[in-house]
């Protein structure tokens, strides 16, 4: 019996240019030419969901990677330079952000060290969930709000957050572009001093050391050279416990930032177009009157007296009818009171919220001891808060301008309906026809504030007239209102004027009456995200390049390949701290594959170590007899996990149906003397692959560990060591296969199977289930005759 046991075959629509186990589930994601995100399950290859490009996000993948939990896939677009973390559970966008440069390459890791502090603080609750209240869940009837804020039951939130446990989602891209973000979601460093494009990246657990593989071409038609960097990231390492609490503080204030946007894009749906109605009608109706009257005193005339111009009888009659004022009253009042709630129930508490982390973050910042080292600075967070607080004050007098109108709009458009039904001669409800002297004076008061022509106005927007004062509110602009509020005669204001010392108090919230409230959150955001950045660039800055090893340099042939299917591939032991680079060398035209070993602590100097591997006579014999001494090229390698490397060989021999085999190489069979890899003098003068008869080199003889590919011309392989299984590519990028690799007993399969079906039963979300008509195999058969998976529909992760 073959060792490795196949699970499922597919031939793909679309060639496939990313894929990437998840760490938890079997499952695997996929990125094809198209554009279009795919995951599947393990068993029988099946499609779990699909997400197509599109233009808010883009169309071009050029990287993916899985939060350490599982929960969270992120994936990185070159068109629009945007990084989409998506839900495992369905294809919706969590969160995303924009970087500055394309992305080629991301790695997700989990911080491993443990000490009392962090330990500490991983089991204490979080006192803002104690101090603060839950905040509400966004309405659904509004097409740009997130999923992310509006489910009513599931807290998506801190699914977006994730543990406690520092996590970092390390991005690189062209010209030495990388960066680190806290949870997947905040920038904590900006890495300067590496060049070139980024191959491969590998941030160290204890976050002592970042490798990095980057392709350096001097011009576009030189051959690229494959470049290995160790960076030192100590600074991170040495205050773990205080980059862990800040970090979580900033993905917090990222999180609100979202929540705040995202709720002032609910109020201006809100807001409809149908407002500026009365604005329109008066405008045209000053454009076309004839008389010399203005639309104040018209209506003035017919408030005082009961009688109207025939023009004005025009305007009111056939332009806006009774039916249709009745529509408009219904609308404002309907839009306005949206409005309000979003602004009462979640613009005040999503700010409180801000205002709460911003001040908790101020408060470590004055501990220097312990934050100073990592950039935070107390008078930039002060600076912060103080736009928050503008940013409320902002809000609060838009409430108050809500208020007013509706008061204003209720009187006036009751009076006025009164009026219209007068003129049509239509019987006039009893109720209706009472209005007081106070009511008259009120609608008075109305017309001579709202109905004011103004030439000026007209050379800005286009109209005479602004008696809808909400919608300025909310336009994305830089211009001052067109409508600001009236201070005068305001004590409070009058007091500020006239007392110096209170003007620049550091303890009051200044005030922009002249600005909309889209323009002081924009402001905000700014304000935020400069007090924020500051720690990535203190961070980033302490980075230094400990070492720099040229490796060897690629053909014209290679640069066609998919990104993703280059080798180097990196790795890191988190139990021995170590970096492995796994690379092949030409030589005599046999692929050999290379592992390169190195500390993470880089003041070590026992830590550079180069060994070569090939492939002994015994697997080539068990293949084809016939064949005397034939060599292997390695195609890939990846790691599987610290001690064994899955590789993808091919005979060198060139015949007809020669076979690629699927093996796996354990580390304790290349490693046997512990001093081997290191007998090679290092000279960072000369490239390895000039120097490759020198590297010390171990034959292997693979006993079971290996399987024949039939029927498939094998190039690429996708491991993950933790869920046991691997995912082989073809040439064409459209044929796979995918084996568990580790078979079991039948009883310890029963024994599994017992325990799946148990948590199935008990409802636990994190094994994935399949209906049983689903798992027929499919081993053995040829590319053509598997199906296509566009004949197949889509099943969810739920059982």
């Amino acid at each position: 019996m073959p060792a490795f046991r196949q699970v499922g075959e597919k031939q793909l629509p679309q060639e496939v240019v990313f894929m990437c186990w998840s760490p938890k589930r079997d499952l695997i994601a996929l990125a094809n030419r198209a554009g279009e995100v795919l995951l599947h399950r393990l068993a029988n290859f099946q499609r779990v969901w699909s997400l197509p490009p599109n233009e808010n996000t883009g169309k071009e993948v050029t990287a993916l990677a899985w939060r350490p939990d599982g929960k969270i896939l992120a994936f990185g677009l070159a068109d629009t330079k945007r990084i989409i973390l998506c839900d495992v559970e369905k294809p919706e966008s969590l969160h995303s952000f924009s970087v500055d440069l394309s992305i080629t390459y991301m790695h997700w890791m989990e911080v491993t060290e443990e000490s009392s502090v962090l330990t500490s603080f991983y089991n204490a609750e979080d006192e803002s969930n104690l101090l603060l209240p839950k905040l509400p869940a966004l309405p659904k009837n509004y097409s740009t709000t997130a999923k992310i804020f509006s489910e009513e039951k599931s807290d998506e939130i801190m699914k977006l957050l994730g543990d406690v446990r520092l996590n970092a989602l390390v991005l690189g891209g062209s010209s030495g572009f990388i960066e680190i973000y806290a949870y997947g979601m905040f920038k904590i460093a900006t890495v300067n001093g590496v060049a070139g494009s980024c191959r491969g990246l590998c941030l160290s657990s204890d976050l002592k050391s970042l490798s990095v593989i980057t392709e350096i071409r001097d011009s576009s038609d030189s051959e690229a050279e494959i470049t290995y960097f160790q960076l030192d990231t100590s600074l991170l390492s040495s205050y773990l416990p205080e980059v862990t609490r800040m970090a979580r503080k900033f993905t917090h204030i990222s999180t609100l930032l979202q929540y705040i946007k995202l709720s002032l894009t609910c109020m201006c749906e809100a807001w409809e177009e149908i407002l500026m109605q009365m604005d329109s009608r008066l405008t045209k109706f000053v454009q076309e009157k004839n008389t010399t009257t203005s639309v104040q005193d018209e209506f003035m005339q017919l408030l005082l007296w009961g009688k109207a111009s025939l023009e004005l009888q025009a305007l009111l009659m056939n332009q806006l009818t009774v039916k249709g004022l009745k529509k408009l009253g219904q609308s404002i009042e309907s839009s306005y009171s949206s409005i309000q709630k979003l602004v009462i129930s979640h613009l005040q508490s999503g700010s409180e919220a801000l205002l709460y982390h911003l001040s908790e973050l101020k408060g470590m910042a004055l501990w220097k001891q312990k934050y100073e080292s990592l950039g935070l600075d107390a008078s930039g967070i002060e600076e912060a808060i103080t736009a928050v607080g503008s940013f409320i004050l902002k809000a609060n007098e838009l409430l108050q301008v809500i208020d007013s109108s509706m008061k204003n709009f209720k009187a006036f458009f009751r009076w006025l309906y009164v009026a219209m039904l007068r003129m049509s001669e239509d019987h006039v409800l009893p109720e209706l026809n009472k209005m007081t002297q106070k009511d008259i004076t009120f609608v008075a008061d109305f017309l001579t504030e709202h109905f004011n022509e103004a030439p000026e106005l007209y050379n800005r927007k286009g109209k005479y007239f602004n008696v809808e004062r909400v919608g300025q509110y909310l336009k994305d602009e830089d211009d001052d209102l067109v409508s600001p509020p009236n201070t005068e005669g305001n004590q409070w204001f009058n007091f500020l004027k006239n007392s110096t010392h209170l003007k620049e108090s550091p303890l009051l919230f200044p005030y922009y009456p002249e600005k909309s409230l889209h323009f002081v959150k924009r402001q905000m955001e700014g304000i935020i995200d400069q007090c924020l950045q500051k720690p990535a660039d203190v961070i980033g800055r302490s980075v230094r390049q400990a070492v720099c090893l040229s490796l060897y340099k690629i053909s014209q042939s290679e640069d066609s390949t998919p990104q993703l299917f280059k080798l180097p591939f990196l790795w890191n032991d988190k139990t021995s701290n170590i970096h492995y680079v796994l690379f092949t060398i030409l030589e005599n035209s046999i692929s050999k594959i290379h592992i390169l070993r190195r500390h993470t602590d880089t003041s070590r100097s026992v830590s550079n170590g180069i060994l070569a591997v090939e492939f002994g006579n015994i697997l080539n014999n068990s293949i084809n007899e016939s064949s005397d001494s034939r060599c292997y090229s390695c195609l890939d390698a990846h790691f599987y996990d610290d001690e064994t490397v899955t590789v993808v060989l091919k005979e060198n021999v060139e015949q007809e149906g020669k076979e690629r085999i699927l093996a796996q190489l354990p580390l304790s069979s290349v490693y046997t003397d512990e001093d081997q890899d290191r007998k090679f003098i290092w000279d960072s003068t000369e490239r390895l692959d000039e120097r490759s008869g020198e590297i010390p080199t171990c034959t292997v003889f693979l006993e079971n560990q290996w399987r024949v590919l039939e029927n498939m011309k094998a190039q690429y392989v996708s491991v993950n060591g933790i869920r046991k299984v691997s995912c082989v590519l073809s040439s064409n990028l459209r044929h796979v296969r995918v084996f568990e690799m580790d078979v079991e007993d039948d009883g310890e399969v029963e024994e599994e199977e017992e325990e799946e079906a148990t948590q199935i039963a008990t409802g636990e979300p994190d094994e994935l289930t399949q209906p049983a008509e689903n798992q027929d195999s499919m081993c053995g058969a040829s590319a053509e005759e598997l199906p296509d998976e566009t004949e197949e529909h889509e099943t969810g992760l739920d059982p």
